[in-house]
């Protein structure tokens, strides 16, 4: 490993904020005002990750495109008017952010959430200021492929060799691999410590607090 990251890219929920619950007690919530066939929390935990279009496909692929319409407009209400559910950013985001920031590197996210939704919650959560720019899949492709991190790279100059790419699913890391971009898992997210492991990413990392030590010890001050 060497000395020249540039850029850093996180994944959004799962990964810096502790949204699980949220979202699929939003989508449950969604599904009931429709009286849709049920679905499992484990298949509404499989989902999160990817853009809410691709999500819904998955969950109901023989549903009509007014349907799926219909699924994301409550979904939408849920999540931003109407549920309750804590989501917070885990332990140790805010620091581990400083940090880097301060260091100089370029920091991103590429998410499944929608613009308006992460913009609500970069607000909220005061971290805004930490990021050079961000990608949704409302404005590009849904992970795993990889125009999110083509554009992010783009953007900021910086290439495929000088970058990595953190997150807590399959779909991260099998982005970051579309892209030719190095990968490190976390486990504290949505997908198994298997299915992870199965997409190469240099390491797994179980907290943000090792994820931090991580991107200090063996990362950024590594020669």
């Amino acid at each position: 490993m060497s000395n020249s990251t540039q850029l850093i890219v996180f994944d959004w929920d799962g990964t810096l904020m502790d949204s699980e619950a949220r979202i699929v007690n939003c989508m449950q919530a969604a599904i009931e005002d429709l009286a849709l066939a049920p679905r499992t929390r484990q298949q509404m935990t499989e989902i999160i990750g990817l853009g809410l279009a691709e999500a819904l496909a998955i969950l109901y692929p023989e549903g009509s495109s007014d349907e799926h319409a219909a699924l994301t407009e409550r979904y939408r209400y849920h999540f931003v008017e109407a549920n309750q559910t804590p989501s917070t950013l885990f332990p140790g985001v805010h620091e581990m952010l400083a940090e880097l920031n301060e260091q100089g590197h370029f920091l991103a996210v590429a998410t499944g959430k929608g613009r308006r939704g992460l913009d609500r919650v970069l607000e909220e959560t005061d971290t805004g200021h930490y990021f050079h720019t961000t990608r949704c899949a409302d404005e590009s492709f849904s992970k795993p492929h990889p125009q999110m991190l083509l554009e992010i790279m783009d953007h900021l100059g910086v290439e495929p060799g000088n970058t990595l790419m953190i997150g807590d699913t399959e779909y991260d890391l099998q982005m970051a691999n579309n892209a030719n971009v190095r990968s490190l898992a976390v486990s504290y997210g949505v997908h198994d410590l298997g299915r992870l492991l199965n997409c190469r990413p240099l390491d797994c990392v179980d907290d943000v607090s090792a994820l931090r030590n991580w991107l200090q010890t063996k990362y950024i001050l590594a020669a």
